[in-house]
């Protein structure tokens, strides 16, 4: 029988939720103080722990740290007020399985917690030698992804990762597609650095960049002499990219011409370089992106059908922003320590007139426009906390971007943007609130306010 420690100071609300859990056949136990609970949780290895985020005695990340020394494998649950929810993505940050905001309804709490034993079983299931080959090559679909991808707690994102563990051991040729700004090259780099290529070179090439005179030169490289201007031998993309990775972005963008030695390339494992006749053996993986419909374009002509389905072994679809709001803050977050980092800088956090302004904005720019953001933001900012006259005049008042959306008034925003997350929930009302990043109350109240006949 899974056993569950909840701590809250709220003894009322305690009792209530460790008879419900105990009803749905859990073995619980409660503290409604720290220092209890810190007896039961060195005495006993808990399967799942839901404590309260703010507790009038502790802090409480400090008590998640606590909790991960004593028992790495114990699944934390954060239950957090709605002002919390950035402190909440900062302990999932440090160890916390996931947070749930109140008030929370008794499927959304169940929810959660069968989550976070299937978790915790799986990990429990890992032998403890590590060194043995059954360890590795169980803990290495569970392991997080190396490299500078930030790991989401929305569908979108889980699948996003789960594609990534999938193709990165392989050799298979990735096309990675999606809007621009939604960090394909991210992706690709962490494919890269997930492969047994890791320690060799990964080479990023901009196709939209290189007249297409110019790219044989680029990509298999040029002797001293071979054209005007060619002062000396020069290494192409392929042969610096030997033993690695090389990624090709907006390859979409290359000449029929230059598609044709591209297709040569793959296919022969071969190169020349311009004005040479000597072939140089090149061993490496090719990933490409594009923010195009490369169908359209081999249906169209202007995109070798050989060659697209040489690229294409495996296509990974990079969701928008939007598609994984509920990873807003966990992004936000992310950009916010680059920032720090970059700019020598020392802002906490973000205030919560800023965080209503970030979820009221559709970030048409996707990942890249919320990074020059809250770069801009924390270079503006000379206190602890970005403020809202620190971001741009579109992400404030984002009617005012468009002239479509001019007359546009906060309601209506908001109205369309509960519809739009219902129906792409198939209006369940939970799933929903998650995604608007409210409580199920706070929608139910939206819904009844603009009168949404559901």
């Amino acid at each position: 029988m899974p056993n569950i420690l909840i701590i809250e100071d709220d003894t009322a609300f305690c009792q209530m939720l460790e008879k419900f859990l105990s009803r749905k056949g859990y073995d619980v136990q409660s503290s409604y103080a720290v220092p209890d609970a810190k007896i039961k949780f060195e005495e006993t290895d808990f399967d799942v722990i839901l404590t309260d985020l703010r507790l009038p005695d502790y802090d409480g990340i400090q008590l998640l740290a606590d909790i991960k020394e004593k028992n790495n494998k114990t699944q934390v649950v954060l239950m957090t007020g709605y002002a919390e929810v950035g402190s909440a993505v900062k302990a999932m940050k440090n160890g916390a399985y996931d947070y749930i905001s109140k008030p929370f309804t008794p499927d959304e709490i169940l929810m959660v917690i069968e989550s976070a034993l299937k978790t915790s079983v799986e990990q429990k299931d890992v032998p403890d030698n590590s060194s043995s080959k059954s360890a590795d090559s169980t803990t290495k679909n569970n392991a997080p992804i190396s490299g500078n991808v930030v790991t989401g707690v929305s569908e979108a994102s889980k699948t996003l990762e789960e594609y990534i563990k999938l193709v990165a051991p392989t050799d298979m040729s990735v096309l990675i597609t999606g809007e621009s700004g939604t960090g394909k090259e991210v992706t690709a780099k962490a494919i890269h650095d997930n492969s047994a290529r890791k320690n060799y070179k990964f080479i990023a090439v901009d196709c939209g960049a290189i007249p297409k005179e110019l790219a044989a030169s680029e990509f298999f490289g040029h002797i001293k002499g071979s054209f005007t201007g060619a002062v000396s031998d020069k290494i192409g993309n392929f042969e610096a990219a030997n033993g690695g990775t090389l990624f090709l972005d907006e390859v979409g963008n290359l000449s029929y011409e230059n598609q044709v030695h591209l297709l040569r390339a793959l296919q022969e494992r071969k190169i020349k370089r311009v004005g040479s006749t000597v072939e140089v053996a090149v061993d490496l993986r090719i990933i490409t992106a594009t923010n195009e419909d490369l169908n359209d374009a081999v249906d169209n002509g202007t995109f070798r059908e050989d060659l697209y389905h040489r690229l294409n072994e495996f296509s990974i679809q990079i969701p928008s922003l939007e598609e994984r709001f509920e990873d807003l803050m966990l992004f936000a977050d992310r950009f916010l320590d680059e920032a720090n980092k970059n700019l020598d800088k020392n802002v906490h956090g973000f205030s919560t007139e800023v965080w209503d302004a970030f979820q009221n904005y559709q970030w048409p720019g996707n990942l890249r426009e919320l990074k020059n953001v809250v770069k801009r933001a924390v270079l503006l900012t000379t206190g602890n906390e970005i403020q809202l006259n620190a971001l741009p005049k579109e992400v404030i008042n984002p009617a005012a971007k468009n002239s479509v959306v001019e007359n546009f008034s906060k309601a209506e925003f908001e109205k369309e943007r509960i519809l739009k997350a219902l129906k792409k929930t198939n209006f369940n009302k939970s799933k929903a609130a998650k995604l608007l990043q409210v409580t199920r109350k706070t929608l139910y109240n939206k819904i009844n306010h603009y009168k949404l006949d559901l």
